[in-house]
């Protein structure tokens, strides 16, 4: 038996590694009076995070509770991982950081259900976003271990992970390599993997106490963790790709970006990643530019050359004035480039054995909760088909989507009890069209198709946050045009000036926080208390798709689920049911919110994901 010894928060911990069949009956000893006391951490240590890549591999599996932490070596298998796997299966209660990793872990590598870990499991960085949201760039301590256990167990909780790295360059290994290379019996690389469960066993019930002295309702806690749980059984699901689609679409997209580049570089501009040249240029064709960085330079960004190029955040012409060529070029060299190193080469690079990828979903990635896919697939410009053509749906079946309609203004009706929006959405019928009701509302019969788009974006600016100065560029419209746009609309609906005052009054009694309608805290920043109306509307909204996903597990459809994607679910359903299937997903997305009646709308497409998007297959 290896032995380490530490300290944490002035007391001695132990860390025991198994090496033999007599060590692993001790330990067998230690797990059944261990979980006689309360829950027991697990830890997994692998060979990075791609759980789904054929190179993949899990190292350890580590037991633990506040005092003592047991590394098996499953690496070794026989006796080791046989021990490891019954243990898990045994284990009534468990601790998990960052459950849904592991859990994937286990399944893929050790056979075990992810859905049978699940029911026993409670993650205490579900516990600590539910604490505090904020990411340590916002003011809070964000939710990885170490920064966590630092601020609720022991400041020195980040020594071993400094200490690790450390290792890893000594043995010429990188901090993305040293996961693989370490030997499984280094001292540190064990000393890390067992002191990680000790530290879970001590932060759950300071987390728990902190939830308590918050006022976090239970049920929040046990929402969080289905969603968790619905979201890790998606990403095992993962999505199939036309390799015969994507490989040539890598190559055709590079020869975009060559192509652009060249445009651009006839106008002085070398490389379309330099804002300097890019500003130079356009400046030398007499264009204006206001907006800097923080550092004083000018912006070049996406958000700035769009309404240049004439084009709205979709890429659709706005007709507002004569597009320039070299910002056009540069958008389009920009995203030729990274469409085909984020998407078309990723998706081939990233390939599991299936042929599939398997993108995280996050269920608490920002700070209203809202959710975030990786690989990219959460950015995709709501009108492409281009990229989304790659994404297939099962052999035999189709793809659906069943998206939310208007969902922010619906919420935003609701909590702010908007009368005038609420009598809309209650007698507007199937196609009702806020942004049209809206404009006519204010205009008046005569409201013509650029009034809809110039209320829909003073609508958005209430829901987002955006200024008028965004507004103008999202639509076109000149900032004197918003400005009227956004006056008219706080005389149409002043509930939601008044609702806004009132959550920021809630939040300055509350220390900053805005509690949502389900009970989710939601700090401000002093300098932005206008964002709480974001906030509030967002985090619902969220809750609203987590619902959805909910009931659409009990109504059977969880296996058709592939990801929630904003305010829509993607499923791949049976070509022969998906009518069905279809109509079923509508149901399980539509309820009344506080009267205003939350609807959804299902479009069945071909094979592909693209097909919904106008791609022919």
């Amino acid at each position: 038996m290896k032995t380490f010894r530490h300290e944490i928060a002035g007391e001695p911990v132990t860390v025991h590694v198994p090496e033999d069949t007599a060590d692993l009956n001790k330990f067998w000893k230690w797990l059944y009076e261990a979980r006689e006391r309360g829950p027991i951490a697990i830890d997994t240590e692998t060979t990075g995070l791609d759980i789904f890549s054929p190179t993949f591999r899990l190292r350890t599996v580590q037991f633990g509770d506040e005092r003592d932490a047991w590394v098996l070596l499953y690496e070794r298998g026989g006796y080791h991982a046989t021990y490891a796997r019954d243990a898990l299966q045994r284990a009534r209660e468990i601790l998990i950081h960052n459950a849904s990793f592991d859990w994937l872990v286990i399944n893929q590598c050790m056979g075990i259900d992810l859905e049978e870990l699940a029911e026993w499991t409670t993650d205490t960085r579900i516990l600590a976003a539910l604490c505090d949201p904020r990411q340590p760039q916002e003011g809070g301590i964000g939710v990885a271990l170490k920064p966590l256990s630092a601020r609720w167990v022991d400041s020195a909780a980040p020594d071993t992970q400094n200490g690790l790295t450390k290792v890893f360059n000594g043995l010429g290994l990188t901090k993305d390599t040293g996961w693989a290379g370490i030997p499984l019996t280094h001292p540190t690389y064990l000393l890390y993997a067992g002191l990680d469960v000790i530290l879970t066993a001590r932060l759950a019930p300071v987390l728990r106490r902190e939830l308590g002295r918050l006022g976090v309702r239970p049920e929040l806690v046990t929402y969080e963790h289905h969603i968790a749980r619905l979201c890790a059984v998606m990403q095992r699901t993962g999505l199939l790709v036309d390799q015969e689609y994507a490989a040539p679409l890598a190559r055709r997209l590079a020869e975009e970006a060559a192509k652009y580049g060249a445009v651009a570089a006839r106008y002085g501009v070398a490389s379309v990643g330099s804002p300097a040249q890019v500003a130079e240029a356009l400046q030398g064709m007499g264009e204006t530019l206001t907006e800097r960085t923080n550092a004083g330079a000018l912006k070049v960004d996406k958000h700035v050359l769009l309404p240049l190029a004439d084009l709205d955040r979709d890429w659709q012409r706005i007709g507002a004035r004569e597009p320039n060529p070299l910002a056009y070029a540069v958008l389009r060299a920009k995203r030729a480039g990274k469409w085909g190193t984020s998407y078309a080469d990723r998706f081939m690079n990233k390939l599991s054995a299936a042929g599939r990828i398997h993108p995280t979903i996050s269920p608490l990635a920002a700070r209203t909760g809202r959710m975030s896919v990786t690989d990219g697939l959460h950015q995709l410009p709501s009108s492409d088909h281009v990229i989304r053509r790659a994404i297939l749906a099962e052999p035999g079946h189709v793809m659906i989507s069943t998206d939310f309609q208007a969902i922010e203004m619906r919420v935003l009706a609701a909590l702010a009890d908007v009368r005038k929006m609420k009598e809309g959405f209650l007698s507007g019928g199937e196609k009702f069209d806020i942004h049209a009701y809206t404009a006519r509302l204010i205009k008046g019969d005569q409201a013509t198709p650029k009034d809809r788009k110039v209320f829909k974006g003073a609508g958005f600016g209430k829901v987002y946050g955006g200024g008028i100065a965004t507004i103008s560029r999202q639509t076109g419209a000149t900032e004197s045009e918003i400005a009227q746009a956004v006056a008219a609309y706080d005389r149409a609906f002043p509930e939601i000036k008044r609702a806004s005052a009132r959550w920021q009054r809630q939040a300055f009694q509350n220390g900053m926080v805005f509690v949502s309608a389900t009970g989710r805290r939601l700090p401000l920043d002093r300098d932005r208390t206008y964002a709480v109306v974001n906030y509030a509307c967002q985090s619902v909204a969220r809750d609203v798709l987590g619902q959805a996903m909910l009931n659409a597990e009990s109504a059977g459809l969880l296996e058709f689920c592939r990801l929630p994607i904003h305010d829509e679910l993607l499923a791949s359903a049976p070509k022969k049911q998906a009518e069905e299937i279809a109509r079923e997903f509508e149901r399980c997305m539509t309820w009344p919110l506080y009267g205003v009646p939350i609807e959804a709308s299902a479009e069945i497409g071909g094979r592909s994901w693209g097909s919904l998007y106008g791609a022919d297959y």
